[in-house]
């Protein structure tokens, strides 16, 4: 058959990629940064709703004695053993000291620190004694808390457990 014209439908033959755009590719390149992007953005809200390890979140942190005792505008007295010291910071800020000192300085401790608080409290239900200061009765200028509570226990006759509290309401 000589002269007989061929003819080659239109996909099949040579020129089957013509006219086909490259949206396969485009795509598949556009995924990536958007599949990055996405997890970036899920694992910032997770590590944002975690409160792991941190102070806002309700569990007290360590820190140290004579920050705990500077939010409550005192310092840290002579011949102490601090035990423990935390933060807390949720609603409010509350710090706590855990000090073991010698019971005879304790009075004088409080005095000095509250000179303008009110009478040191004693028996029950406080313990040996008990100090609650605001800003309305005495606590220091310096003090960044709204209220701070002492509790003292004697733990024999030379040595006193105080618990210190200092916060904000």
């Amino acid at each position: 058959m000589e002269g007989a014209i061929t003819v080659v439908a239109a996909g099949n033959g040579p020129e089957k990629g013509r006219g086909r755009t490259r949206w396969g590719l485009v795509l598949a390149i556009l995924a990536l940064p958007v599949l990055v992007l996405g997890f970036l953005i899920v694992g910032m809200f997770m590590w944002v709703l975690s409160d792991e390890d941190d102070p806002r979140a309700g569990d007290p942190a360590k820190v140290p004695c004579a920050e705990a005792l500077a939010f409550g505008g005192a310092e840290r007295p002579a011949d102490v053993q601090p035990e423990r010291c935390t933060v807390q910071h949720g609603i409010d800020t509350a710090y706590s000291a855990v000090l073991r000192m010698p019971r005879e300085d304790v009075r004088a401790w409080l005095r000095e620190t509250y000179p303008n608080a009110p009478e040191l409290r004693t028996g029950d239900p406080c313990g040996a004694l008990c100090l609650d200061v605001s800003h309305e009765d005495g606590l220091p200028a310096s003090a960044e808390a709204h209220v701070v509570q002492v509790r003292v226990e004697y733990e024999n006759a030379e040595t006193a457990l105080v618990r210190f509290s200092a916060f904000t309401m």
